[in-house]
């Protein structure tokens, strides 16, 4: 998909170069965007985005970071501006369910865990963002949340359903303190997104063809399908969409 209205704006990408996070770093290129793309391991994918951004002739760069924490988050927000010269959107996209653990289980340090590195690197990283946001007549941040932060998830994803589900009204309340700067603030709530590292590691076939058979289009969705809803609600930059999730799911949950 091409889409005309990202052509040279800048744009910042968390967790960029793996799964879902890698297809949206790629449509937003293909779309003649400027990117920051941030990695945590991913570094080899990083640096091969990069080189396919230049290639085309538009500004591009990988960063590496922990944004659990505030300085690295940080960093990473003004390592963007000083080589773009500004930023027009923000991607928040880095999380992960790290385990699953069911409550009878559930250790303090887990819990804190989740909670830090799916809600608050978003805080960290987009309160570092929003006064360069600022700065546009009109700029846009489009955050990752998830189906289990509607219905609650599996069994053993109790933290990371809630911290997705927090995602949920935290743009919800950033739509409205952020709106008279000109940001405007959406999100994404994907269902099961096969082949990325994220489905890989914490669900089996088994589980993925029970859900399956339990969608309305009888298939599964990938990073694609997602990316294309990211860069849409990304590029109503000026539009008068906020503050609203846009569910991608196959239509097995909708409201």
């Amino acid at each position: 998909m091409i889409n005309n209205k990202l052509k040279g704006k800048n744009i910042l990408i968390t967790a960029g170069a793996q799964g879902i996070g890698e297809s949206i770093t790629k449509h937003f290129i293909d779309s003649g965007a400027n990117v920051a793309i941030h990695y945590f391991s991913s570094a080899d994918t990083a640096n091969q985005l990069v080189a396919y951004a230049q290639t085309k002739g538009q500004k591009a760069l990988a960063i590496a970071g922990d944004l659990t924490k505030e300085v690295q988050a940080k960093s990473m927000v003004e390592k963007t501006v000083a080589s773009f010269g500004g930023l027009d959107i923000l991607i928040n996209n880095a999380g992960s369910l790290v385990a699953r653990k069911m409550l009878s289980e559930m250790e303090s340090d887990f819990w804190d865990k989740v909670m830090d590195i799916n809600l608050t690197s978003m805080m960290f990283v987009t309160k570092a963002a929003a006064p360069y946001l600022a700065k546009n007549e009109n700029s846009s941040i489009v955050n990752l949340a998830s189906l289990a932060g509607r219905k609650g998830g599996h069994p053993g994803s109790l933290v990371y359903a809630t911290s997705k589900g927090a995602i949920l009204t935290f743009t919800r309340a950033l739509s409205t303190e952020l709106g008279p700067q000109g940001t405007k603030v959406n999100a994404v709530a994907p269902g099961l997104i096969l082949g990325t590292s994220f489905h890989n590691t914490h669900t089996t076939k088994e589980s993925a063809n029970e859900t399956i058979a339990g969608i309305p289009i009888k298939r599964a969705g990938n990073a694609a399908d997602v990316a294309r809803a990211v860069l849409y609600l990304a590029s109503e930059y000026d539009g008068f969409i906020t503050g609203a999730t846009l569910d991608i799911n196959g239509g097995v949950y909708n409201m």
